[in-house]
């Protein structure tokens, strides 16, 4: 019955407006206290702010534990529970002149409940979670791109320009320059005209000027195109394939939720038809990719045992 009722409270739209307004009040009051002359003069006013939203944030935490009825336990199944517990344990921790900086960061990090407040926000974070997998082989993909191209530049203008490709390590910091699009237009014009010729960082490192007008063209136009405009995006690539997955698995747990709650009507019942159909023809796709793999190797297997027996025939004749 009681756990109804909290239940009720914590899905009401209200409530949830309650915890925006305190996690609003927490960027507030950690963003005055950065301005110390005005922080010493609300002191009072803001202690007050700290107060109630550690309250509020509690109470969030005791009602959805209550919401579980007998196993409130299961308030800790969902991450973002965690997440929330974890930032109001944290602003227990004592305080005193070694922890002076580190409960101002924990309030900082009150304000990132702003993310479990709205499920959109929470979606993206997910995705993005999701994603870091796929965006680790993106990551190495390019470095493996710098490195190439970093030894490909210390080798090519050294020689003309030792400020920006000395040596492997600076190379591969100057790539990263380039490749946020910053100045890397003069690097370019330095090595196509020399370090003499343009303004030089540093001038007395330009000690013998060799212009490269083609190779320098060839190299940072290339790099330009395969690293900012191709490498970069694959990762937008993978965090938007990320939030479409995440998207498809939220509205089917919506549609669960839903179906168990008895409040489905046909179009959600529809829905979930579709969502089991495309679940199906994928796996479908995948028994018949291994169904062609089998009968391909079988194929392989047995024209092997036809030829054996030819190649004995010969070598008995």
């Amino acid at each position: 019955m009681f756990s109804n009722y909290s239940k009720k409270i914590t899905e009401s739209a209200w409530f949830k407006n309650v915890i925006i307004i305190a996690i609003i009040l927490a960027g507030l009051e950690v963003g005055i206290e950065t301005y110390e002359h005005i922080a010493e003069i609300y002191e009072t006013e803001l202690l007050w702010v700290y107060n109630f939203v550690l309250l509020v944030f509690i109470a969030e935490i005791i009602l959805k534990m209550l919401a579980e009825g007998n196993q409130p336990w299961r308030y800790f199944q969902d991450g973002w529970n965690i997440f929330d517990f974890i930032i109001v344990f944290l602003c227990f921790m004592p305080i005193d002149a070694g922890f002076v900086a580190v409960v101002r960061l924990v309030r900082i990090l009150r304000v990132l409940k702003i993310v479990t407040a709205f499920p959109k926000l929470r979606l993206i974070v997910s995705a993005l979670l999701k994603s870091i997998p796929s965006i680790g082989y993106v990551f190495l993909l390019q470095i493996l791109h710098f490195y190439i191209y970093g030894a490909m530049g210390t080798t090519l203008f050294a020689v003309n320009d030792p400020y920006h490709f000395r040596n492997l390590h600076v190379a591969m910091l100057t790539l990263f320059r380039a490749v946020t699009l910053e100045d890397w237009a003069d690097i370019m014009y330095t090595n196509i005209y020399g370090c003499d010729k343009t303004p030089y960082d540093i001038p007395s490192m330009c000690t013998n000027p060799s212009p490269s007008p083609v190779i320098a063209v060839l190299y940072f136009v290339s790099f330009i195109i395969t690293g900012a405009m191709i490498v970069l995006n694959l990762f937008i690539g993978v965090i938007m394939n990320s939030i479409k997955e995440v998207s498809e698995e939220h509205e089917i747990n919506e549609l669960i939720e839903k179906r168990e709650s008895n409040n489905m009507n046909l179009n959600d019942e529809v829905r979930v038809i579709e969502r089991q159909l495309q679940s199906i023809s994928q796996e479908m796709r995948v028994i018949n990719t291994r169904i062609q793999k089998v009968l391909l190797q079988r194929g392989s297997n047995t024209f092997l045992e036809n030829k054996m027996p030819d190649s004995d025939e010969k070598k008995t004749e």
